[in-house]
């Protein structure tokens, strides 16, 4: 058995449907399935019985222990060279497996694919996958083909050596953040990675802004917690959503505050506090919008991906800063600074 595929569940049974059924469609048939149903409280059983006769499928359910020592669970029990780790919510094309056995040649210890949107996807879900990958919100160097120095593999669509997953004790016990973690450590510990673009997934993500907000929030702290963990890995680019959260917080401000001297001392002078804030907000929405929908193919979807911009810069803006409140200036340590579960 040369590939071990990996998958932490946790109350999404119709997402895991998809997935195995993208799995059966595979053109390359040189892998197992591990499903580690992490404390569900609508569990994933009945959906993979049905493919027991189909896939090498092995289902699993433990206690609730967040994704990452989920994926442990399922590593320990996995019997692959390779372990593949998948989030629920992605689908995979019938050339996935193909892809990933033509690109881990060369001493490659440890890889990750790219992610995109199907056209099934709902607008706000495309919206989301547009943000989450845009050049215009800071979210993408995800699939790109340019040779990286160093590339850090995210755990929606990962594989690593066994031997080398074994050797650095797998996931850690971060809340959240925990992939980049272990991505850095793969790469501090100098084994070769890669970026495999022909293994690409699509990927659900959220499916609404709500959801979003909360995933891009926790993705700002674990910023925090993953500097912490690991100097130097600060990079100018994580600092622009925080940049670019207390620039908009700023110029609403001086629009209210304009506004307020409109009313109670002298209208024309104050004119442009109350106006000119909304400018450079206006030309980016203009500028999200124009591309989406290029993109997109698709007004509705254009639209959306406004908010949805905005969601995942000043979400992940204000979790940064709250982490960076609690963890730099209260000296908190990374758990009891976060001692809820955001996984649940």
């Amino acid at each position: 058995m040369k590939y071990s595929i990996i998958v932490p569940v946790f109350n999404r049974p119709d997402e895991v449907s998809e997935l195995l059924d993208s799995l059966a469609r595979q053109t390359q048939k040189d892998f197992e399935v591990l499903v580690v149903e992490d404390g569900s409280e609508k569990p994933c059983k009945d959906v993979c019985d049905k493919y027991t006769d189909i896939l090498d499928l092995h289902y699993y359910y433990k206690d609730n222990s967040g994704p990452g020592q989920s994926r442990n669970y399922g590593a320990e029990r996995a019997s692959g060279e390779w372990l593949i780790v998948l989030d629920s919510d992605v689908v995979l094309p019938e050339g996935y497996m193909q892809a990933v056995a033509d690109g881990t040649g060369d001493g490659l210890s440890a890889w990750g694919g790219p992610d995109a949107a199907h056209e099934s996807f709902t607008p706000v879900q495309k919206a989301i996958s547009y943000s989450m990958t845009s050049f215009f919100t800071t979210g993408g160097i995800r699939g790109g083909k340019a040779k990286l120095d160093k590339f850090y593999p995210r755990s929606f669509n990962m594989g690593i050596r066994r031997d080398v997953y074994r050797q650095l004790g797998g996931f850690s016990k971060m809340r959240f953040g925990e992939d980049i973690d272990f991505s850095y450590r793969i790469v501090e510990a100098g084994f070769k990675t890669a970026l495999i673009p022909d293994a690409w997934v699509w990927h659900k993500r959220r499916t609404d802004l709500k959801k979003f907000f909360r995933q891009v929030f926790n993705s700002g702290i674990a910023r925090i917690n993953l500097t912490k963990r690991h100097p130097g890995t600060l990079k100018l680019v994580h600092l622009l959503p925080t940049v670019f959260t207390v620039g908009v917080i700023g110029l609403i401000l001086i629009s209210a505050v304009g506004r307020a001297l409109m009313h109670y001392v002298d209208h024309d002078r104050f004119y442009w506090m109350c106006f000119a804030p909304w400018i450079p907000l206006v030309l980016y929405s203009a500028v999200i919008f124009i591309d989406s929908t290029i993109k997109n193919k698709s007004l509705k979807v254009g639209l959306l991906s406004i908010p949805a911009a905005f969601t995942q810069l000043m979400g992940y803006g204000l979790g940064f800063i709250k982490a960076w409140w609690k963890r730099c200036v209260l000296k908190k340590d990374e758990f009891t600074a976060f001692e809820k579960n955001f996984y649940k």
